[in-house]
């Protein structure tokens, strides 16, 4: 479904600040795959993402999504494969439009006429039956403004609205690292809700270690812009916090504490 093949990306090459994002990073994911991806900050996790996504080029390598080779696609066009949330509440979503006019926009996107603000009847009654999975009453609340909502009923909200266009992969930039620890257990467990129940192929970005071990079927840990840890199967279910950061210490050769995040 994923495929990055070699994927290098140097900023600020030739100078003094120059600085190795990604080195040469090899990476497939399967359909429905789930992999959380953990690493100190610096490690390059979301430089990999913005690659994925579009946002940057890599300097070398390739990104294949579905067989389709979409290195040189741009940001809007790569999306018609991508569905992803991040990690700020505010982004995504428009916060002085409602509800659902912000769910009209994001079922439209990929459709071959151009976006229609307007709500039918019939995707009103779609978009109440969606967010009643929710379970926080929000289709209830369809004309009330999304700037308006919590950080965590935004994230909420992100997270339906990606799965509108049926992507091929699913992007969790940290989506949980801005939001309290209640709202942050609820959005997490409406991730493993969503993804289950829509079989996404997804990536997920994260500096909670449990967090990390408790979702999906594959972890991988990178540092200095490789990937240096890979887990996958009964392996990473049995897998602690406690072995994960010695693991670290381990390959990286440095001293650890026993946090339950990877140190920033």
């Amino acid at each position: 479904m994923l495929q990055l093949n070699q994927i290098h990306k140097v900023f600020n090459e030739g100078t003094l600040d120059e600085k190795i994002a990604l080195s040469h990073i090899n990476l497939a994911l399967e359909p429905g795959d789930f992999v959380t991806v953990i690493g100190s900050n610096g490690a390059g996790k979301s430089t990999l993402m913005n690659v994925i996504a579009g946002v940057l080029d890599p300097d070398v390598g390739e990104v294949i999504i579905k067989s389709k080779n979409v290195t040189n696609l741009p940001e809007h066009k790569r999306a018609a494969y991508i569905g992803r949330v991040f990690q700020n509440p505010l982004a995504g979503t428009a916060p002085s439009m409602s509800i659902e006019e912000n769910m009209s926009m994001a079922y439209a996107r990929n459709k071959k006429r151009s976006f229609r603000i307007a709500v039918s009847k019939k995707s009103r009654g779609f978009f109440q039956e969606s967010l009643e999975t929710l379970h926080l009453g929000l289709e209830n609340r369809l004309t009330a403004k999304v700037g308006l909502l919590s950080g965590g009923e935004r994230q909420a909200l992100s997270l339906l609205m990606a799965t509108f266009t049926e992507p091929k992969i699913l992007l969790l930039d940290e989506h949980t690292a801005a939001l309290d620890p209640s709202r942050a257990e609820l959005i997490t467990k409406l991730t493993k809700e969503i993804v289950q129940q829509h079989q996404l192929t997804t990536l997920m970005v994260t500096h909670n270690m449990q967090q990390a071990l408790d979702l999906g079927n594959r972890l991988i840990m990178m540092d200095k812009g490789q990937i240096i840890l890979e887990v996958s199967g009964e392996d990473k279910q049995n897998l602690t916090i406690e072995q994960l950061l010695h693991e670290f210490q381990r390959i990286r050769g440095t001293k650890m504490t026993s946090d339950r995040t990877l140190l920033n």
